[in-house]
């Protein structure tokens, strides 16, 4: 009985975990009960319920990867300043709630003292999203996280301020496929260049049908080379995305002088006041130059404050570009444009269902 007692309960590895148990108790009891909610100051969001309690969350900025030490670190503040409950949003930002306004100041100044910059709400440069980099990705052609710290310390401003017209979410992808997501601003590889074929590994490491069917623009087929078997690449169909490379490692897509990274636009997972978008390219090949990236951090902040000198006030990027249209914009911010800005691949169909809307 006692070993039964003692058994850990086993993870459940369906669907999004419970996150009553670890919620602040002010939240949990007024779940669904709340009369409205404001932001102090940058960085903090305060909720006031119809029941007459008040909660305060605090948001810091974390350097996304984070180390034992860093949580360590952040979980003793949340015990010594706040009331021992934290959580990570998606962008790696932690939130400290406290039921006491007193206990406000103090939380941020310890957090502030710690190195952990506090902000990210309402109009301002959120924390910057990005794909796993040398880290994880199986097929990374940068490091994601790096090109995230280089560009949040030049934006770091923008970060603790609300001084946008409306919220900024950037990401970067380390890879074309982008898995980082849509972004008001994304910086991904662009890849120039097709794969490079170690013809005489295919037979030994990749499963052919595999890698043929991968492929999104039907590139790839079956081939024998030196009497092996092998692949082949029609170039004329290759868009250079990398999707190979994964399931057949001697298909080599990354390249340091034909890995470039790309600044896209526009991009929107939202339906607040449209439909989502995808983000459109806007720069192209720019080199990919660690550790600091300073190319991409120029191309960034000439979009970013072009946007934020003049869109209107809750516009987001591709609502502003919407408006002024794509030639005003690459006026406004001094960009060229290039062939690269063409769309000139005819694989996919005539109009993508890119809302999350029902249509028949």
């Amino acid at each position: 009985m006692a070993e039964a007692q003692t058994q850990p309960r086993r993870p459940i590895e369906s669907g999004t975990p419970d996150p009553f148990p670890h919620m602040h108790p002010t939240l949990r009891r007024n779940f669904g009960l709340w009369k409205y909610h404001d932001r102090p100051r940058p960085g903090v969001l305060h909720h006031v319920s119809h029941t007459g309690e008040e909660v305060w969350t605090v948001r810091a900025g974390t350097q996304r990867q984070m180390d034992l030490a860093t949580i360590r670190s952040l979980c003793d503040i949340a015990d010594e300043y706040a009331d021992g409950y934290i959580r990570f949003t998606i962008r790696s930002n932690a939130e400290i709630s406290v039921a006491d306004e007193s206990k406000v100041e103090p939380l941020i100044n310890a957090l502030q003292q710690a190195g952990f910059p506090v902000g990210g709400t309402g109009p301002s440069v959120t924390m910057i999203s990005h794909t796993q980099g040398w880290l994880h990705c199986d097929i990374p052609a940068t490091d994601a996280s790096g090109v995230v710290k280089a560009l949040m310390d030049e934006l770091h401003e923008e970060f603790i301020n609300e001084r946008m017209p409306n919220r900024v979410h950037i990401t970067t992808s380390c890879c074309q496929i982008n898995c980082g997501g849509q972004g008001d601003i994304a910086i991904n590889i662009q890849h120039t260049k097709p794969p490079k074929i170690q013809h005489d590994q295919v037979a030994n490491i990749c499963e052919r049908p595999s890698v043929v069917a991968r492929c999104p623009v039907a590139a790839i087929r079956p081939a024998v080379v030196n009497g092996k078997p092998s692949l082949e690449v029609d170039e004329s169909k290759c868009v250079a995305c990398g999707a190979c490379f994964p399931p057949c490692p001697p298909m080599q897509i990354n390249d340091p002088e034909h890995s470039k990274l790309a600044i896209w636009v526009g991009g929107n997972h939202s339906n607040a006041r449209g439909v989502p978008s995808f983000h459109k390219m806007v720069v192209a090949g720019l080199p990919n130059n660690p550790p600091r990236w300073p190319e991409v951090a120029e191309h960034v902040k000439k979009i970013l404050y072009t946007y934020r000198d003049n869109a209107r006030d809750y516009e987001r990027v591709g609502e502003w570009i919407e408006r002024i249209g794509w030639v005003r914009f690459f006026e406004m911010t001094g960009l060229p444009f290039t062939k690269h800005h063409i769309e000139n691949w005819h694989g996919s169909r005539a109009k993508l269902n890119t809302s999350a809307h029902l249509r028949f």
